[in-house]
């Protein structure tokens, strides 16, 4: 076979490989959506009329606890979904997307500070995901008061806090699903994090900023030239 030949072979594959694998988080997300999202809204409709009955403190924890599984079935449909590989990027200018994020996060009194003008190929929906995940992470992990600053890598990007940072043990962790150290946090948000940068073939890692802070770094990224 020759080399043309190959090359070909293994693109074709690896296409398919690629549409196999989005077609199981496909149907994974379907689940998530429909068998577990349903039963949630029936337990919701019958809380509704139990608090029309009467009042009661257990009702309280009863509606705290189904938002919890409301919010798990969102993180886990969102999870699914962004996992999902890229086919198709376009090139996405990175400081206007990040201001964009900054403004549809509840950001309190926290500082935004960006230096990064490039233009990233990425899937913008997913990139805009990516990006706002890091920034509440910084706002509810370090306070309404943090300063977050965004900035180029020689082959992405990062974005930084100046809160307490992570410890070294805990660098690798912070990625699993269901990993939080804030209460009542689905521990989600990071984990959306690494399965959009891995669904684009991008690395995600993070590491000390300058401040003693947290900085995640994404890197691999192919720039708009």
């Amino acid at each position: 076979m020759s080399n043309i030949a190959r090359d070909i072979t293994e693109r074709r594959e690896r296409e398919e490989e690629l549409q196999r694998q989005n077609e199981r988080l496909e149907k994974f997300a379907k689940v998530v959506s429909h068998d577990l999202r349903n039963p949630l809204n029936v337990v919701e409709g019958r809380l509704e009329l139990a608090r029309a009955e009467c009042d009661s403190d257990q009702l309280v924890e009863a509606e705290s606890a189904l938002e919890r599984g409301q919010a798990l079935v969102d993180d886990l449909l969102s999870l699914a979904r962004e996992g999902k590989v890229v086919t198709e990027a376009e090139p996405v200018l990175l400081k206007p997307i990040v201001e964009q994020c900054w403004a549809s996060v509840e950001t309190a009194d926290a500082t935004l500070n960006v230096d990064a003008d490039q233009a990233v190929m990425a899937d913008r929906s997913r990139l805009k995901q990516l990006l706002e995940n890091l920034i509440r992470n910084a706002v509810d992990h370090v306070g309404p008061e943090v300063t977050v600053e965004v900035g180029r890598l020689a082959d992405g990007f990062y974005v930084a806090d100046d809160g307490p940072g992570i410890v070294a043990n805990d660098q690798e962790t912070v990625f699993e699903s269901g990993y939080s150290t804030v209460p009542d946090n689905t521990g989600f948000g990071l984990a959306i994090v690494d399965e959009i940068a891995d669904a684009h073939g991008w690395d995600v890692t993070v590491t000390e900023s300058a401040s003693g802070g947290a900085r995640f770094e994404i890197t691999g990224v192919q720039f708009d030239t």
